[in-house]
């Protein structure tokens, strides 16, 4: 298929002669979620944000009920479960939020004629590429995460004609209280403040990406009108280890830092070897706003978020 940024035929169009335009994001108390709703609100759209207690993405009715009366121009669904090792546990669950609730929110969003934009991501990927996966790079997900999300996305192009998917890589920054365990950003500067000694892999590489820029580049992708399929992904990739190498370097922390092997390491669910992101497209603005992951994390770490 044609992954190059089109412009949509009237959606939007319709929003901005009605003044404004409504935008609804599911899952708006997750990492990325909670940082949607003000990237949006301070370019002045309408933005309705659901969380889990206001819509079940599992329930179609329960989606239907509370999407069609809101009308919206776009929805962008950030709701999906993405504990990758949970996921492999109850893949029943993981195939019933993240593929069946991407689908149950296309078919709405086909109904009222809006643009639906589902977050993906690189673990629909094998790792086996030896470079950055382009767009028009094959999937082949290796985990039950990976291949419930490569459903959803799948599901979506069957069931909504206007769609825009995103494939988000390993994100890092603020998480709203309460909500969510934190990134591994999170939890390595947890362990090496209270002293305990880190084995990180060493050998399983990626894109970190800052949950701030994600949030800009979507508004960006949205008044635009993208449709198609993206890798979204802050400039660069690195392995874990030198990731918490990079991380420890800016606070001044010295844990005891240890590599190992992916080999060496209990997963539960296997991470492809290499899924780093790349885009086929170039969009200038898009490379302004995902700099090199690395000067977001310092961003990140001394400005303390967004």
């Amino acid at each position: 298929m044609n992954i190059d940024i089109i412009t949509m035929p009237y959606i939007l169009e319709l929003g901005e002669k009605m003044g404004r335009v409504r935008v609804v994001v599911v899952g708006s108390s997750g990492q990325l979620g909670s940082h949607l709703v003000p990237a949006f609100d301070a370019a002045k759209y309408d933005v309705t944000a659901l969380q889990h207690h206001d819509i079940e993405c599992r329930d179609r009715e329960s989606v239907r009920t509370v999407l069609e009366p809101l009308n919206p121009n776009v929805v962008i669904n950030c709701g999906a479960l993405t504990d990758v090792d949970k996921c492999q546990d109850y893949p029943s669950e993981a195939f019933q939020v993240n593929a069946l609730g991407a689908l149950y929110v296309a078919e709405v969003c086909a109904r009222v004629g809006s643009l639906c934009v589902y977050t993906s991501t690189d673990f629909v990927f094998d790792g086996e590429k030896g470079e950055p996966y382009l767009e028009t790079d094959s999937p082949n997900p290796i985990n039950v995460y990976g291949a419930s999300k490569y459903a959803g996305e799948i599901l979506l192009r069957q069931a909504c004609p206007q769609w825009l998917i995103v494939r988000i890589s390993s994100l890092f920054g603020p998480v709203q209280e309460g909500v969510g365990k934190g990134s591994f950003i999170d939890t390595v500067v947890k362990k090496a403040k209270a002293g305990m000694p880190l084995q990180i892999v060493d050998d399983v590489y990626m894109c970190p990406t800052y949950v701030c820029d994600i949030a800009q580049a979507l508004e960006l992708l949205v008044r635009q009108r993208a449709m198609g399929v993206l890798h979204l992904s802050n400039a660069g990739c690195t392995s874990w280890y030198r990731l918490a190498k990079k991380t420890f370097d800016i606070m001044g922390l010295s844990p005891a830092l240890k590599s190992i092997k992916a080999a060496d390491y209990p997963y539960k669910a296997k991470p492809p070897k290499n899924s780093s992101l790349n885009r086929n497209i170039k969009n200038n603005e898009l490379d302004e706003i995902l700099r090199p992951w690395h000067e977001a994390l310092e961003v990140c770490l001394q400005d303390g978020g967004c």
